[in-house]
């Protein structure tokens, strides 16, 4: 202990090392003889020759593993890919466009102003809105109003939560409810004479039932007004909590729906950290068991950076749930603050899909790069489907009447 302070002691007080001078005949030796310094060599040009590199040379003008893996598509079937220059001169940087499969009219017709105006004096708002639907000049750009389709979202436009892919405003405090909201989405909704209807909403955490009360009660009063309208909900996971699952599936709808969004192995970084894959599975599986026959439907994005093995196993757990419908629909960043595209898909990729998925037995998939979960064409097939099934047992009912009838004679 001693001889370690002292050594310290002497290090810190003791006067500093003479400066070494630089020695005038320094010699350096070298593991092989250096040469006099020689002028620099002029570079190659193409008169001069140089060392054949046969291998290389043919490495580099041959096939790459690109034309192994995947043949070039032809020329009429290849997506093509375009840029353009954009801001002012001297600061200009290159953007990608969008393919042309996904460019859409911008909706400025009288039955588009209609609507809106309609939707605004009742303090309503839509999904087609709120997250910037491609499809909106084609749902809502009709002949009429009763060919339109618009997607209400209940309980304000805020959510609770932040996924990555939404645009939809977000807060840890959204406004209260408004309380006559059921009451005015039914009236509206009388008033358009809609065939079949979509209602969502955003997720509201902040409230203890997460707005599964209201959702139902939204439900029910448009059952009451509309009897014959067809309503598919397309409702968040309210945590987990499956006795809210119940009560808005038994509460008159006819579809239910929530989506799962993307692949399993993707969802911690597309959405919420509250909303998790498996938990989206407990809500589909419940919503059929709550109400056996009622139909169910999920959607995911595409282009987001899944795998076509996480697709295949994304599908079958869907189906171990029974659920009824899928579709399937290309990513587009809402704004710079969102996450990016990863892939455009092609339109006949997601024909491919929509094959597949009734390969597996699914009832029914809409499947394109403009498709969406609220889906004209696929609230069509769906209300169809539907009615179908209402015509059949009605006509099982009455041959169960008219055969108990004939029994009652018989024994008579």
């Amino acid at each position: 202990m001693m001889a370690s302070k002292a050594t310290r002691f002497r290090c810190l007080f003791s006067p500093p090392f003479p400066a070494v001078r630089p020695s005038l005949h320094t010699t350096r030796s070298f593991a092989t003889a250096v040469s006099e310094p020689t002028e620099p060599t002029a570079p190659l040009t193409s008169t001069t020759r140089r060392s054949p590199t046969t291998f290389h040379d043919r490495l580099n003008a041959g096939p790459s593993l690109q034309d192994f893996t995947s043949p070039p598509l032809p020329e009429d079937e290849a997506p093509s890919i375009r840029t353009a220059m954009v801001g002012p001169a001297g600061k200009q940087k290159e953007i990608t466009r969008l393919p042309s499969w996904l460019q859409t009219p911008i909706p400025n017709n009288a039955n588009y102003k209609s609507i809106k105006r309609d939707l605004r004096g009742l303090n309503l708002h839509t999904v087609c809105e709120e997250a910037r639907c491609p499809n909106i000049s084609d749902c809502w750009g009709g002949s009429n109003k009763s060919a339109a389709t618009a997607t209400i979202m209940l309980m304000g436009d805020t959510c609770t939560r932040g996924c990555r892919f939404c645009s939809v405003k977000t807060s840890k405090a959204p406004p209260p409810l408004d309380p006559h909201e059921p009451e005015h989405t039914a009236e509206a909704l009388k008033r358009w004479g809609l065939g079949y209807v979509v209602l969502t909403s955003v997720d509201r955490d902040d409230l203890a039932d997460g707005g599964a009360n209201h959702f139902a009660e939204t439900i029910i009063k448009i059952k009451s007004k509309a009897p014959g309208m067809l309503v598919e909900a397309l409702t968040g996971d309210y945590a987990g909590d499956l006795p809210m699952v119940a009560k808005v599936a038994t509460s008159g709808l006819d579809v239910y729906a929530h989506n799962v969004e993307t692949v399993e192995e993707l969802t911690p970084t597309v959405r919420d950290r509250r909303a998790k894959f498996r938990q989206s599975l407990s809500v589909l599986k419940h919503a059929k068991e709550a109400k056996p026959g009622l139909i169910t439907k999920t959607s995911i994005m595409l282009g987001l950076g899944e795998t076509e093995q996480q697709l295949w196993e994304t599908l079958r757990e869907l189906r171990n749930v029974d659920v009824d419908v899928v579709t399937f629909g290309q990513y587009m960043r809402p704004t710079k603050r969102h996450m990016p595209v990863h892939t455009y898909v092609t339109p006949a990729t997601f024909e491919i899909w929509r094959q597949r998925a009734l390969d597996m037995g699914f009832l029914y998939c809409a499947s394109g790069p403009l498709v969406r979960s609220s889906y004209k064409a696929g609230e069509a097939f769906i209300e169809n489907v539907i009615k179908k099934r209402a015509r059949m047992s009605q006509s099982a009912l009455a041959d169960a009447e008219m055969a108990g009838s004939i029994d009652g004679t018989i024994n008579a």
